[in-house]
C-alpha cells in the first residue's frame, strides 16, 4: 500500500516541572479551535477540561483507577514532566469511505507519579485534532506495578448541561437495542431496555453503550466512543443524571474483574468527536487516526463486493438453517440458483448460512459446546461443487461460522476452519455469536471476548481471509491496523423486521444510526428489501421503509460488502433493481450534504477507480423536501443522473412500493429538489457523460 506522508513530527516542549507542581498544561488542535487543559485538583488528582472556540465542552473531569490487591491510583499525584509534539501525515485506506485520510494533531504527554509509596508512575497522552480529541493512559514497566488487575477505570466526562442525547442501554452482551432520544437527565437504561427478542442481554446499571451522541443547547454535536481496544475490556459510560456526568464503567465478568494485564500496557483511547454540523461527525476519521497503521501489508486479495445470500428466506420461514426441519435452505441446488442470479446481475459473492452440521441444537441450549463443526457440510450441500460452480461464473462464496457463543469450541477449530477456507481459495467469512457466552460468566464486550475477536482476525489474516463479525464487540477503528476486519453487525439489523414481536425497526431508526453506532465503522445492515410487506411469509411483520429508502441505504449505511438481501424472485424484472446492480461499494471520497440526527441525512460518495457518484437520502416517519446541491461534481463535466424516488403517494406503511424513476442531465451547478415520503428516501446514480 502506498503511503503519502508529510511528517512534521517535532518536539515543541519538554519541560521538567517541580514535583509539587499543579500548573495547567495546554494543548490545542492545529486550527486552535479545540483546547485541552490538564491540571491537578486541590487533592492532586489528575483532571482535564475541553474547550471548543473558547467555550467549555467538558468541565473539570477527573482520572483514576481502582485495582485488586493494590491501592487506588487517583489522588496524591505529581507532574514530573510534559512532552508535546505535532504530527501531520496523509495515509491511504486500502478500502473504505475515502482513499486518502489526513492525520494531523498536536500531542501532549503528561508524566505523573505518586508522591508516596508505592510510587507508581504513568503518563496521560492527549491527541487533539480539529474534529475532536483522544486520550489514553500509558503504564511503563516498573517494579511497583507488575501483574495488574483493574476493577474500575474512573475516567470522567463532566458535561456542561442537560444535552439532547441519542443513546442505547449499556448492555454488556449486545448492541441490538433501539436508540432512545431524550435529554441527558432522562436517561434510564434500567427501564428503557427495548430488549424484547434479544438472544442475550445484561444491563447491570444506568449506563449507555458507545458511541453515544449528543447535541448541546449551543448547537454543538458531541459523540463519545473509544479507539484501539486491545487486551482490554470494552467500555460503557455510567450516567449521573443529576450532575450531568459520565464515568467509564468497564465491562467485566461475574467475578468482578474488568481487566487482567501486566506492565507495560496502554489503555484504549477515550475519544470525543466535536462537530458544528451533524454531518461532520460522519465525515470524521478520528477513530481510524487513533489506531496503528496497517500491520498486514497488501490486502488486495479482499475485494469489496455486493453479495446475495441464503439468509433472508430463513428469517421469513421459507427455509431453515437445520436439515432436520425438512426445509433445509443450504442445499447445492439452492446455492446454484443464487449463483446464477448473482452472475446475471453483476453481484460478486454468495453467503450460505446453515451449510455445516450442528444447527439442530444451536440456540436455547446450555450444552452448546461441541455442537458446530466448521469443516463438515450437511449431506445435501456439496461445498466444493458450489465453490467451483461459482468460480466458473465469477461469484465467490462467503463462508459462514455461527458459533452459538460456544467460544472455546470455535477456538479449538480456528486453524482447521480457516485452513479449509484457504484451501478453497476463498477470502471472506461471516462469523456469529448468538446467545450467552460459554464459558459462563463472560460477556460479549469484556476483555476475554475482545481478545477472542482479535485472535480470529489474526488467524484469518494468516489465511488471507476477511471477517464480517455478527454479535460483535463494537468496532474501535481496528480496521486500520487489521484491514481484513471489513464489517460487523453492531446494531439492530434488518432481520428484526422479519420476526420481531414489537413491530420491527421504526422509520426513525435508520435516521439515527449514521450519527451514532455507524461512527464506529462499517456495518452489515443487509438492505434492499423490495417486498417490504413480507407477503406470503410473515403477514404480521413488515419492513418500515419505502422501497426508495431501501435503495438509499446502500449509500447511507457504509460497508465494503453490501447484501442484496431480498429473495431473487422479488428482484426479477424490477426496474429499481438497476440501482443495486450499479451502486459502488468502495469509495474515493464521501460528502454529507445535509442531515439532522434522528430526522434525515443525505450522503454522496464517489466510487474509486471511476468518476461515478451515488447519493442516498433517508428520512424518519415525517415526509420532507430536501434541496441538494451537486457542487461536489467535477466542474465543466456533464453527468447522466438516474433518480429513484418516492412516488407522491408513497408511505412506509400505506404504500411502501410506490416509486418512480427519473432521468436527467446534470452538472456541478445543478440543484435537486427531492421529496421524501414518510419513512422514505431517494437514491441517485450520477455517471459522467
Amino acid at each position: 500500500m502506498k503511503k503519502f506522508a508529510d511528517y512534521t513530527l517535532m518536539a515543541l516542549l519538554a519541560g521538567m516541572l517541580a514535583c509539587s507542581n499543579n500548573n495547567e498544561q495546554l494543548v490545542t488542535s492545529p486550527s486552535g479551535e479545540v483546547k485541552v487543559i490538564f491540571s491537578l485538583t486541590a487533592d492532586k488528582q489528575p483532571s482535564y477540561r475541553v474547550y471548543f472556540k473558547d467555550s467549555p465542552v467538558i468541565e473539570t473531569s477527573t482520572l483514576g483507577f481502582d485495582f485488586k490487591d493494590a491501592p487506588s491510583l487517583s489522588k496524591g499525584m505529581r507532574v514530573d514532566s510534559v512532552l508535546s509534539n505535532e504530527f501531520n501525515e496523509t495515509w491511504e485506506l486500502p478500502w473504505g469511505e475515502q482513499r486518502l485520510v489526513k492525520n494531523h494533531y498536536n500531542e501532549m504527554k503528561v508524566f505523573l507519579s505518586e508522591k508516596k509509596s508505592p510510587n507508581r508512575h504513568f503518563a496521560v497522552t492527549y491527541r487533539v485534532y480539529d474534529d475532536g480529541i483522544g486520550f489514553r493512559y500509558e503504564f511503563p514497566q516498573q517494579e511497583s506495578m507488575g501483574d495488574v488487575t483493574i476493577t474500575d477505570e474512573n475516567t470522567q466526562f463532566k458535561l456542561t448541561g442537560d444535552h439532547l442525547c441519542w443513546w442505547e442501554p449499556g448492555d454488556w452482551d449486545i448492541y441490538e437495542h433501539l436508540y432512545n432520544t431524550t435529554s441527558f437527565s432522562k436517561i434510564d437504561a434500567t427501564k428503557k431496555r427495548n430488549h424484547r427478542d434479544l438472544a442475550q442481554t445484561y444491563i447491570p446499571e444506568n449506563a449507555v453503550n458507545t458511541p453515544v451522541t449528543m447535541k448541546t443547547s449551543q448547537g454543538l454535536y458531541l459523540s463519545f466512543h473509544e479507539a484501539a481496544v486491545n487486551n482490554y475490556a470494552g467500555v460503557t459510560l455510567k450516567v449521573d443524571t443529576v450532575n450531568y456526568s459520565m464515568t467509564t464503567e468497564l465491562v467485566g465478568n461475574d467475578s468482578g474483574v474488568k481487566v487482567v494485564t501486566k506492565t507495560p500496557f496502554n489503555t484504549p483511547w477515550r475519544m470525543i468527536q466535536l462537530a458544528e454540523k451533524p454531518g461532520d461527525l460522519i465525515e470524521s476519521r478520528l477513530i481510524l487516526n487513533l489506531n496503528e497503521p496497517n500491520k498486514l501489508g497488501d490486502v488486495s486479495w479482499f475485494k469489496p463486493t455486493k453479495y446475495v445470500g441464503i439468509w433472508w428466506e430463513m428469517h421469513l420461514g421459507k427455509s431453515s438453517w437445520d436439515m432436520a426441519s425438512g426445509k433445509h435452505g443450504a442445499t447445492t441446488a439452492n446455492a446454484k440458483r443464487y449463483i446464477d442470479f448473482a452472475a446475471k446481475n453483476n453481484i460478486g459473492a454468495l453467503l450460505v448460512e446453515g451449510w455445516n452440521t450442528g444447527w439442530e441444537h444451536w440456540i436455547g441450549f446450555d450444552d452448546r459446546e461441541g455442537v458446530f463443526d466448521f469443516v463438515t457440510p450437511y449431506p445435501d450441500y456439496n461445498l466444493k461443487e458450489v465453490v467451483e460452480y461459482g468460480r466458473k461464473k465469477g461469484v465467490d462464496l462467503i463462508m459462514h461460522h455461527e458459533t452459538s457463543s460456544a467460544v472455546t469450541t470455535y477456538d479449538k477449530q480456528l486453524d482447521t476452519a480457516f485452513a479449509l477456507i484457504s484451501s478453497l481459495n476463498l477470502h471472506m467469512v461471516k462469523t456469529g455469536y448468538v446467545g450467552k457466552i460459554i464459558p459462563k460468566g463472560e460477556y460479549h464486550h469484556g476483555q476475554w471476548m475482545v481478545n477472542h475477536y482479535r485472535r480470529v482476525l489474526e488467524v484469518a489474516a494468516k489465511h488471507k481471509v476477511a471477517v464480517d463479525v455478527h454479535e460483535p464487540f463494537m468496532a474501535t477503528g481496528e480496521r486500520r491496523t487489521y484491514p481484513n476486519f471489513v464489517s460487523q453487525e453492531g446494531f439492530r439489523g434488518q432481520e428484526f423486521n422479519a420476526w420481531s414481536s414489537d413491530g420491527g425497526n421504526p422509520p426513525e431508526h435508520l435516521a439515527i444510526i449514521p450519527f451514532t453506532c455507524l461512527l464506529a465503522g462499517p456495518m452489515d445492515y443487509t438492505p434492499g428489501i423490495f417486498n417490504t410487506k413480507l407477503k406470503f411469509y410473515k403477514p404480521n411483520n413488515q419492513v418500515n421503509n419505502t422501497l426508495a429508502q431501501q435503495l438509499a441505504l446502500y449509500v447511507v449505511i457504509y460497508s465494503p460488502i453490501q447484501m442484496a438481501a431480498d429473495l431473487p424472485e422479488n428482484y426479477e424484472n424490477h426496474p429499481a433493481f438497476q440501482f443495486i446492480r450499479d451502486v459502488g461499494v468502495n469509495w474515493e471520497q464521501t460528502r454529507v450534504l445535509n442531515g439532522e440526527v434522528g430526522d434525515y441525512v443525505t450522503i454522496a460518495r464517489q466510487e474509486r477507480g471511476t468518476n461515478r457518484w451515488f447519493i442516498g437520502a433517508v428520512t424518519d416517519e415525517n415526509s420532507r423536501e430536501l434541496r441538494v446541491k451537486l457542487d461536489f461534481l467535477e466542474p465543466g463535466k456533464k453527468y447522466s443522473a438516474t433518480l429513484y424516488l418516492d412516488a407522491p403517494d408513497a408511505h412506509w406503511d400505506k404504500n411502501p412500493s410506490a416509486y418512480e424513476i427519473k432521468k436527467m442531465e446534470v452538472d456541478s451547478s445543478t440543484e435537486l429538489n427531492l421529496y421524501l415520503a414518510p419513512g422514505g428516501g431517494a437514491a441517485i446514480s450520477l455517471f459522467p457523460l
